[in-house]
C-alpha cells in the first residue's frame, strides 16, 4: 500500500512539498509508515511543528521567481503579505512586475507589536505611500494581526469581494506570518486548524499549497521568497526568536549629544556625528540590549565585547559575522526612520542632523518617512 500511496503523488499539507520515501535527505521525506496517518506530513513538518527543529532545504531564488511568474500568467487575485515592524526589509520589489495584470491587495500583518497609541488611519495612509514610491498601486490595504486573529475577518470578506470567482494567491517574503495568516482564513472560512506549517524561521512553505474554495476556485500559498538583506540570515536560530517579537515593542529614547554611539546587541551601530543635544526613539525588540558609549571608544568596545555585552552575534558565531558597514545619512526633515531591515528602526525627530548607521554587510539601512 505505501508504495503505491506515493505514484499518487501525495502532497504534505504542512508545506506542499510531493511526499516521498526514498531520501531522508531530499525535500518530501516520510518515513513510509508515515503514509498511514492522516492528514501526512513530510518528516520536516513533524519535526517543525511538533519540535521546533528546522531542517534545510535547497530551494533556490531561481525557483521561487519562477512560482512568482507563474503567478503573473494567471487570472486571479493576488494578496501580499508584509510585515509592518519590517515594511522595507519584508517587500518584494518589482511586486507589479510580476502580477501581469493581476489586481493586488496589501495586507500588513503583526500589527499587534506596534505600540498601541498608533492609529490604523494613519499607518494606511503611510503604507498607501510607500506602496506608491514602491511602484505598486494596491486596490485595498489592511492590518492585521495573524497571530491574534486581528483583523482577519475583514480580510477574508474583501478577498471574498475582491476575487470575483478567481483563484487567489498569497505571496510574501520568509517570516513575514503568510502561513499563519493562511491558516487563520481557512479557520475563517472553513473552521479547520492549522493545516499549514507556520514557524518563526526563514522559508517554511516548499512549493505552492492548494486550498479548494467552495465554488471550485482555490487559495494557493507560495512559498516564502527570501530576501537576503534581512538581519534574520546573519544571526543563529535561538537568536531569531530575539528578531521575531512577539510582544508589543516599547519606545525607547535617547537624549544624545554629538559624538554619541547607541549599539543594538552587537548586530548594529548609530553613530550621532553632528546636530546639537537630540533626541532619538529606537523602535526594536524589546530583548535586545542597547548600549550607550562615547563615539571615540566606539570601535575599541566593538572589538572587545562583541559576543559578550554586544551580543548578538554569540561568540561562536564571531568567526562567519559579517563586519558592520557604515551608511553615512545627512537627515534634511523632521520625523525621519532610519530603518535596519529585521532589526527595527531609529526615528529621528528633528532635522539637520549628521549620523552613521551601522549593519552587517548585506543588510538593507535606508530612510523614510517617519511610521509612526
Amino acid at each position: 500500500m505505501g508504495g503505491k500511496a506515493v505514484r499518487e503523488e501525495i502532497t504534505c499539507v504542512g508545506c506542499g512539498a510531493v511526499i516521498q520515501t526514498e531520501n531522508p535527505g531530499e525535500v518530501g521525506y516520510t518515513p513510509p509508515s508515515a503514509l498511514l496517518r492522516e492528514p501526512v506530513i513530510c518528516q520536516r513538518c513533524f519535526r517543525l511543528k511538533n519540535y521546533n527543529e528546522i531542517q534545510d532545504v535547497a530551494l533556490t531564488d531561481a525557483d521561487f521567481l519562477k512560482i512568482l511568474h507563474g503567478v503573473g500568467e494567471t487570472d486571479s487575485l493576488i494578496v501580499k503579505i508584509v510585515d509592518i515592524f519590517d515594511f522595507n526589509g519584508s517587500w518584494i520589489s518589482g511586486i507589479q512586475r510580476f502580477a501581469g495584470n493581476n489586481p493586488i491587495l496589501l495586507v500588513a500583518n503583526k500589527a499587534d507589536i506596534l505600540p498601541k497609541s498608533v492609529k490604523e488611519q494613519k499607518l494606511i495612509q503611510w503604507m498607501q505611500r510607500e506602496a506608491k514610491e514602491n511602484g505598486l498601486k494596491p486596490i485595498d490595504i489592511f492590518l492585521v494581526s495573524s497571530s491574534r486573529g486581528q483583523g482577519v475577518k475583514e480580510v477574508a470578506e474583501a478577498i471574498e469581494h475582491y476575487r470575483e470567482g478567481k483563484d487567489v494567491y498569497v505571496v510574501g517574503c520568509t517570516n513575514v506570518g503568510k502561513s499563519t495568516f493562511i491558516n487563520r482564513i481557512i479557520k475563517e472560512v472553513a473552521g479547520e486548524q492549522d493545516l499549514i506549517t507556520t514557524s518563526h524561521y526563514p522559508g517554511t512553505t516548499l512549493d505552492l499549497i492548494e486550498i479548494p474554495l467552495d465554488d471550485g476556485s482555490a487559495l494557493y500559498d507560495t512559498p516564502g521568497i527570501i530576501n537576503h538583506h534581512q538581519m534574520a540570515h546573519f544571526v543563529n536560530q535561538d537568536d531569531l526568536k530575539l528578531l521575531s517579537p512577539k510582544k508589543e515593542i516599547k519606545p525607547k529614547v535617547f537624549q544624545l549629544n554629538e559624538e554619541q554611539t547607541l549599539f543594538f546587541g552587537g548586530l548594529a551601530r548609530f553613530d550621532f556625528i553632528h546636530g546639537g543635544r537630540s533626541t532619538f526613539t529606537c523602535y526594536i525588540p524589546n530583548e535586545l540590549y542597547i548600549h550607550r558609549t562615547k563615539l571615540e571608544q566606539a570601535d575599541t568596545l566593538y572589538e572587545t565585547h562583541r559576543g559578550e555585552l554586544l551580543s548578538p552575534p554569540r561568540p561562536d558565531q564571531l568567526e562567519d559575522f559579517p563586519e558592520l558597514v557604515p551608511h553615512v545619512f545627512t537627515i534634511k526633515q523632521e520625523k525621519t526612520d532610519i530603518v535596519f531591515s529585521g532589526l527595527g528602526w531609529i526615528t529621528v525627530n528633528e532635522p539637520n542632523k549628521k549620523i552613521v548607521a551601522y549593519a552587517p554587510k548585506g543588510v538593507y539601512v535606508g530612510l523614510r518617512n517617519s511610521l509612526i
